[in-house]
């Protein structure tokens, strides 16, 4: 799945549950147990803590292929693709309830931002590459046309039907997918009787509970730039989120200047706002995908206003002198181990 409006890994946060070297271990029932796939354009991990019972990991991963098979913009039977690959005449398409309630979701998030995060990027970011080890811009022209056909308000929903004013609107569900799908891993995951485990996809984590013995589970911050080993805070999380947005990850260098996959709708080259990431920790991952983009595409001060704004959030921005500005409350959950 191309998460083309998103970060690959854009910031791979590290578990201290035990798993990495370095960090003590505490007395558990058994030891983890982890399954992984490359999926979601990433590597997906679900590890439990709490049993040795590998069929709910086994049907994480399954669930996980389902959501992409709906939500993939690369697919070609997924809904996305539909949408994206509708006739000039055709201006609504019916999608699963599933499908249909990530879009909301994503138009929610235009709205709050003022469009500042927007699902209708893909005819700008189809234009990029990012992967390819090659530092290239795109066509100048190109890009400016491409611009031009994002806009939010051109989709709507409509029960299971995605309506869209313009032919040429296309959506990319990046920036939001991965945090819906870890959602819905974990009430699988919960509905199993699942009471402790991890879900990583691709940087995106969200935890079930807290470790076996009661004590919260440890996710470090990566220090930008630097070795994903080295971190510049852990945090303390129990049954949360957290998601991150990045400048360091999904990039090249050209020229002098950084340019990352954490595009600006208005013009379709990279935000320059002086961050170099922000991240998110929330109930829902949902919220934390979005939000990590939304607040990161509105820059320090707006951003931090719409963290604060929101029950349960906590936001840590990274601004390019290296210094964490943190939200209300955000410091409570460092880590002082």
């Amino acid at each position: 799945m191309r998460m083309t409006g998103r970060r690959w890994l854009a910031a791979f946060l590290i578990f201290a549950a035990g798993t990495l070297s370095g960090c003590k271990r505490t007395e558990a029932p058994a030891d983890p147990i982890s399954r992984s796939a490359f999926l979601l354009n990433t590597f997906v991990t679900v590890t439990r803590y709490d049993s040795q019972d590998e069929a709910v990991l086994e049907g994480s991963l399954d669930l996980c292929r389902q959501y992409e098979e709906l939500l993939s913009t690369t697919i070609d039977t997924s809904e996305v693709s539909r949408i994206n690959h509708r006739s000039p005449d055709e201006t609504a398409v019916t999608v699963s309830q599933e499908t249909a309630e990530l879009i909301r979701k994503g138009l929610e998030y235009g709205e709050r931002t003022e469009g500042a995060f927007d699902i209708t990027i893909q005819p700008v970011s189809s234009l990029w590459d990012f992967t390819s080890g090659q530092a290239k811009l795109p066509d100048p022209e190109l890009l400016k046309e491409a611009a031009q056909k994002v806009d939010y308000r051109n989709v709507h929903v409509e029960g299971s039907q995605v309506i869209l004013d313009s032919p040429d609107t296309a959506i990319d569900l990046g920036a939001i997918a991965k945090g819906y799908i870890a959602d819905r891993i974990k009430d699988y995951l919960l509905e199993n009787g699942v009471n402790s485990a991890t879900i990583n996809l691709g940087g995106n984590v969200l935890c079930v509970g807290s470790r076996p013995d009661g004590t919260p589970f440890k996710i470090g911050l990566q220090m930008p730039f630097a070795d994903r080993n080295e971190t510049i805070a852990a945090l303390n999380i129990d049954g949360l989120s957290v998601v991150t947005s990045g400048v360091y990850e999904r990039h090249f260098e050209l020229d002098g200047v950084n340019y990352h996959h954490l595009l600006n709708p208005e013009d379709g080259y990279p935000y320059q706002n002086g961050l170099l990431s922000v991240t998110i920790v929330s109930p829902l991952s949902v919220d934390g995908d979005a939000l990590s983009t939304s607040c990161f595409s509105l820059g320090l001060e707006k951003g931090m206003e719409l963290a604060e704004s929101m029950d349960g959030v906590y936001a840590y921005f990274i601004t390019d002198d290296y210094e964490i500005h943190y939200s209300e409350g955000a410091r409570e959950l460092i880590s002082e181990s």
